[in-house]
């Protein structure tokens, strides 16, 4: 954690708010297609679930970003973080009493408003606490608190259902680490607007729409070829991997990605951004084909391991590129249409995969997602020849 070391209070509050958050969120997320299957739905409804659910946190997270630039003024983006993290906390647990596939959608739809009521204002509260120089130090500590509550969640998970707590009991325990989510976002400040350490002035209005726009279509374009990761577990069920097997496949692929997240995050501060982001996207693509390709859960656990690495490099360095586009007074407005871009990709690139899947076989539907991942890194280093991406 050394590399961490000297990050401002809020950035390593609101890193330890993810980790209790995503403990909680994730003792419930791998254990999510065999649930549904229990109450008769498939892959395509699991798509649907997860795609809608992404794509309603989508509209918020552009929202709640506009009002977080207003909030700025008086100081109040805290409690967009706050209500945010309330709200998931609250709902998750419901799980416990779902009776029939719709319950679970709209259980998940509410979670997924909680967090596009937070996102948006906690990345600018991060933005706002460093300056260009640490950007992606400090959301690659984020991210990667957000991975290691994502190793805790299924350890969690798989531990008590090998004790024989019931599926439904589980679900009902993740209402404690969301407890402390909640808590620590109190020791969370307002920080003051920082200013690039450079001296360089924060980039126009107009320099910002066009391209943080720009940048934004293509990453929204890769997003479409990204379908959620639980179709990792749905592969892995395929081949034959038995259900309690599947929070610890979950557990694999999230202490890939926190390692990567710590590692990543420092780069993007030293290295050209964009070509982190794409070896990122190469690592994704060369994972979907080879996941299409294995044959036994075995060899899938170990692309599943080395898919971890796409995550760890693009994320933190995702936000750091949108961090160095934006002014202060446009940050919040900025992530917003960061994570509204990504997002309202979530509904098509779920459903899609999960037609594909149930009509073509996971060989198709995850080649399809690999060669969308090829064309936009084309369209990216098109992108990089129209101006300084670091």
């Amino acid at each position: 954690m050394s590399r961490f070391a000297g990050l401002p209070r809020t950035v390593i509050a609101l890193g330890v708010t993810s980790f209790f958050t995503d403990i909680a969120s994730e003792m419930v997320v791998p254990l999510l297609p065999a649930f549904i299957a229990t109450l008769g739905a498939g892959p395509t409804f699991l798509g649907l679930v997860e795609g809608v659910a992404d794509a309603v946190a989508a509209g918020l997270k552009y929202l709640s970003g506009r009002w977080t630039d207003a909030a700025r003024v008086t100081g109040t983006r805290r409690r967009f973080v706050f209500a945010g993290y309330v709200l998931a906390w609250l709902v998750r647990p419901l799980l416990a009493v779902a009776a029939a596939a719709w319950q679970v959608l709209a259980i998940r739809v509410v979670d997924r408003i909680g967090k596009g009521v937070r996102s948006a204002p906690r990345d600018a509260l991060i933005a706002d606490s460093v300056d260009e120089r640490e950007s992606g130090r400090a959301f690659g500590f984020h991210q990667a608190m957000d991975h290691a509550g994502a190793v805790v969640g299924p350890l969690l998970a798989t531990g008590l259902l090998a004790f024989g707590v019931p599926l439904r009991v589980v679900f009902a325990v993740a209402f404690v680490p969301g407890a402390f989510a909640v808590g620590s976002i109190f020791f969370a400040r307002e920080p003051r607007p920082v200013t690039s350490a450079t001296g360089e002035a924060a980039p126009t209005a107009t320099a910002l729409g066009r391209r943080l726009t720009s940048l934004l279509a293509i990453l929204a374009f890769f997003a479409l070829s990204n379908s959620s990761d639980v179709f990792l577990l749905v592969r892995l069920q395929e081949l034959g991997a038995a259900p309690t097997w599947l929070p610890l496949a979950w557990l694999t692929l999230h202490v890939s990605k926190m390692v990567w997240s710590a590692l990543a995050g420092g780069w993007a501060d030293r290295f050209p951004r964009h070509r982190l982001l794409l070896a990122g996207w190469a690592v994704y693509a060369v994972s979907y084909v080879a996941l299409a390709r294995v044959e036994r859960a075995w060899q899938a656990w170990l692309v599943i391991t080395l898919y971890g690495a796409f995550a760890g490099l693009a994320e933190p360095t995702e936000k750091a590129m949108v961090r160095q586009l934006s002014s202060a007074t446009q940050r919040g407005r900025a992530f917003g249409l960061y994570h509204a871009a990504v997002g309202a990709a979530a509904v098509p690139a779920g459903v899609l995969t999960g037609w594909l899947w149930q009509t073509f076989g996971a060989a198709v539907a995850l080649e399809v997602g690999a060669a969308g991942a090829v064309v936009a890194a084309v369209a990216l280093a098109a992108w990089v020849r129209t101006g300084d991406a670091h």
